[in-house]
């Protein structure tokens, strides 16, 4: 699938608005984004192919030697020097304002033209295969097992094509990403769910997969009805790699987004080059850092992506900034600028977090546990970055005797506590790796992206309820 033929006609036309809001402005950037967007799904009763996220447009960003504007808008053709001045006038800001707003030094428009695209293979399903193939995998799921009352398969594939253009740089990007989705819900001793995802941008990775995991799901929904809730207490406990994540996003994913810091509303701004986290502990976040679902060229900012490492050996080193927070602090931005579409500002935001392998052996891992639990799926999490507090829940854990896992689930089950306590007390990293990109995140309540994490496992010494 190519770049945005819509966005390719747009290219002279982004150049004459920068050129004419430069008049005014000491910096003017133009991002284009046209982003397609499909939700396929098939159940016991229903089908449909649906509108995901999708959107296009344009933003607008200006700065003046001490603020940023930003201007959002759904077509830039027509008369450029009217545009801009409608541009100018809906950005004034009170002259009280602009008294107390501080002189900055002029931001970095280094000279670059290039285009990016990463090859995928959507082009080769179309809705009706994609749909044929969610029916077979739900009515499948569905005769395995007389308890299932009803099996989803669901495939949400996205295209994202992006063109950015200040005065020296127009930088273009194409890319795609899917998500594929088994759940039943089963009937037991209890109802429950269960599930299996898979993302790539690779459809037929994704479809091959999803046909080998039915059995599985079926077999954990059955150990879930069964599944009992925790004893409350403090344990040693190793993680799966989506719990893995779950921990490198809440613990030190917004709490390091430096917009935060700008507001003096995160611990770590205080914390830079203090120990934090085990010395064995390395963490990393970045749109070039892996790839998944988060995995782009350039940030909504025109940054070129980044590998960032938030965590070297323990201590906290960096943090990550969208443009605004960079230049509010200094710093140079690490390509972390994200828009929930081109109608929202750009905040610091993750992209794919996660914690870099050890050396340890899942198997030694569990057999150095006496008492204890092995955590499963991320459910949901939670985190105070101005008290460096964490709530993250799992789907379910099993429980560790011995050094052996056993056949006791336990669900849901709540991890807890103090984010330098939990991080301190990784004592073990496997040698495996894996991220997931299955997952969205917001700013707060809302400014939803998309995001990935994950890592090695990890066993930790936490409260669990």
């Amino acid at each position: 699938m190519p770049f945005s033929a819509y966005l390719d006609g747009k290219r002279e036309d982004c150049r004459e608005l920068v050129q004419a809001l430069g008049k005014r402005f000491r910096y003017v950037s133009i991002l284009g984004t046209d982003v397609t967007a499909t939700v396929i799904r098939a159940d016991r009763k229903s089908s449909m192919v649906q509108d995901g996220r999708g959107e296009c447009g344009f933003v607008v960003k200006l700065h003046d030697g001490r603020a940023f504007f930003e201007y959002s808008l759904d077509d830039i053709s027509g008369d450029k020097e009217a545009l801009a001045e409608k541009i100018v006038q809906a950005v004034q800001t009170d002259p009280s304002l602009q008294t107390r707003m501080i002189e900055t030094s002029v931001l970095q428009d280094e000279p670059m033209k290039q285009d990016f695209t990463r090859e995928s293979d959507f082009a080769n399903y179309d809705d009706e295969m994609l749909l044929n193939t969610c029916k077979e995998l739900s009515q499948e799921l569905l005769q395995k097992d007389e308890h299932v009352l009803n099996a989803i398969a669901m495939v949400q594939p996205y295209t994202v094509s992006k063109l950015f253009v200040t005065r020296n740089r127009e930088l273009s990007q194409h890319y795609a990403w899917a998500n594929g989705y088994l759940l039943v819900v089963y009937g037991g001793e209890k109802m429950v769910q269960a599930r299996h995802v898979e993302g790539s941008d690779q459809m037929k990775e994704i479809i091959e997969t999803l046909k080998t995991k039915t059995d599985e799901v079926i077999d954990l929904a059955k150990h879930l009805t069964k599944a009992q809730p925790i004893t409350p207490g403090v344990y040693d406990v190793i993680t799966d790699s989506s719990i893995t994540g779950l921990i490198a996003h809440e613990a030190f994913g917004h709490g390091v987004e430096m917009d935060q810091f700008v507001k003096d509303r995160a611990m770590a701004k205080n914390c830079m080059g203090q120990y934090v986290a085990s010395p064995i502990t390395n963490m990393h976040d970045g749109a070039a850092a892996t790839h998944s679902v988060a995995s782009y060229f350039f940030d909504d900012d025109g940054v070129l992506a980044h590998d960032t490492q938030i965590i070297k050996d323990g201590i906290l080193v960096a943090g990550l900034s969208d443009l605004a927070s960079a230049t509010q602090l200094s710093s140079d931005p690490t390509g972390n600028g994200r828009r929930d579409s081109y109608k929202r500002k750009a905040y610091s935001r993750m992209t794919n977090t996660f914690f870099e392998p050890g050396k340890d052996k899942l198997e030694d891992m569990i057999a150095s546990v006496k008492h204890g639990y092995m955590l499963f799926e991320t459910n949901n999490g939670m985190e105070d970055p101005k008290n460096w507090q964490i709530q993250c829940t799992a789907e379910y854990g099993i429980e560790i005797v011995d050094g052996k896992l056993t056949d006791n689930y336990v669900s849901p089950v709540v991890m807890s506590g103090s984010v330098p306590d939990l991080l301190k007390s990784i004592s073990m990293i496997s040698d495996n790796f894996k991220v997931i990109g299955s997952g969205m995140c917001g700013k707060g309540y809302k400014e939803w992206v998309r995001v990935s994490d994950g890592g090695p496992n990890l066993k930790v010494r936490v409260k669990l309820g």
